[in-house]
């Protein structure tokens, strides 16, 4: 599949194109970048692959495939571009600016016959599959709390587009790392009924939103409670499951992405492990006993894009679970403003 890059800041160069570049059926076959040094870096990497300068020069390509990975404010204009070209499309978090505009887009595709997947490669963290096999075990029992947690030590806020105060750019740390604590939720309890929400610009100088706080309630009950902050002086555990027999707690990120930060390329022996200094334990009043986290395995993503256009298998995330992301980001952003809980049915 002839695939074009559009973007290449941190996320299309540490996310997606090597993983585009080492997943079997694919091929990178362009980038769009109109950063020189970001250009050099490509011929240096890839150079196999064309260089556009801007994304209407994707258009009038022959390409099969459209990884859309953009500043937030252009994911959904860039991503409709794409499927009105024919193109099946990944699409990087946030998925759109609103849920009504992932819905439009979601229908599209549909009308199309066309691939649409949501990049919410954190489904592939180790430490969430670690999650997911506890679940499916019946390890901790049934699950009364979720707790989940990305959270940094950012005193200062940065002058870029991520932390714009503009609405339009979609800058607020609910977008940002709620986008993949929300799906995480999602992916693992379904469609909450209600949302409650406290969201506060924290730091001096912030123009966009940097702290929040989302509880979900889902359908059987499962209450997720979901924190983002980049004012963390004393990080929490990335996760505190809570069940009535066991309870998991894991402190400590998935390894994925800072060795894709340095370049490494994806998928080798030993690619997600982590030390079992780092796993995660479980626990029972004062009983514990360590256990191995599963490896991050963030290349199955695109291995499961490929399988989807290429053999017509489900894709690996379902655009709907997107359109019920931001339905709960947008019902946060009301509770946060009234102070209330908000119904989602």
């Amino acid at each position: 599949m002839r695939t074009a890059l559009i973007g290449y800041g941190l996320g299309g160069s540490a996310f997606h194109a090597p993983f585009v570049h080492t997943t079997p059926g694919l091929e990178l076959s362009a980038v769009v970048t109109g950063n020189p040094d970001r250009q050099a870096e490509v011929r240096a990497r890839y150079p196999e692959a064309e260089i556009l300068s801007s994304v209407d020069d994707v258009w009038s390509r022959d390409y099969d495939l459209a990884v859309v990975t953009t500043p937030n404010r252009f994911h959904h204009a860039h991503a409709r571009s794409a499927v009105e070209h024919g193109l099946h499309v990944v699409v990087d978090k946030p998925f759109s600016g609103t849920a009504a505009e992932a819905r439009d887009l979601v229908d599209l595709a549909a009308a199309r016959g066309l691939v649409l997947v949501p990049f919410h490669n954190r489904r592939w963290d180790g430490d969430f599959r670690t999650v997911q096999k506890l679940l499916a075990d019946g390890a901790l029992g049934a699950v009364h709390r979720f707790e989940s947690r990305f959270e940094r030590w950012r005193p200062r806020p940065k002058a870029t587009w991520k932390e714009s105060g503009d609405p339009a750019d979609l800058g607020s740390v609910v977008y940002d790392l709620g986008s993949h604590l929300v799906d995480q939720a999602i992916a693992l309890f379904g469609r909450p009924v209600d949302v409650y929400a406290e969201i506060a610009t924290l730091r001096d100088g912030a123009q966009a939103e940097d702290d929040a706080f989302l509880s979900l309630t889902h359908r059987d009950g499962t209450r997720s409670h979901l924190h983002a902050g980049a004012l963390v002086a004393d990080l929490g555990p990335r996760f505190r499951v809570l069940g009535d027999k066991a309870a998991y707690v894991k402190h400590g990120m998935d390894p994925q992405e800072e060795l894709l930060k340095a370049g490494t390329a994806p998928g080798g022996d030993g690619w997600g492990e982590e030390p079992e200094s780092a796993w995660g334990e479980l626990r029972a009043g004062t009983e514990s006993s360590p256990v191995r986290t599963e490896p991050g395995a963030y290349q199955l993503f695109y291995a499961g894009v490929a399988k989807a256009v290429l053999h017509g298998d489900a894709p690996p995330v379902d655009a709907r679970d997107a359109v019920i992301g931001l339905e709960v980001i947008e019902a946060a952003a009301l509770s946060a403003r009234t102070r209330q809980v908000v119904p989602l049915d």
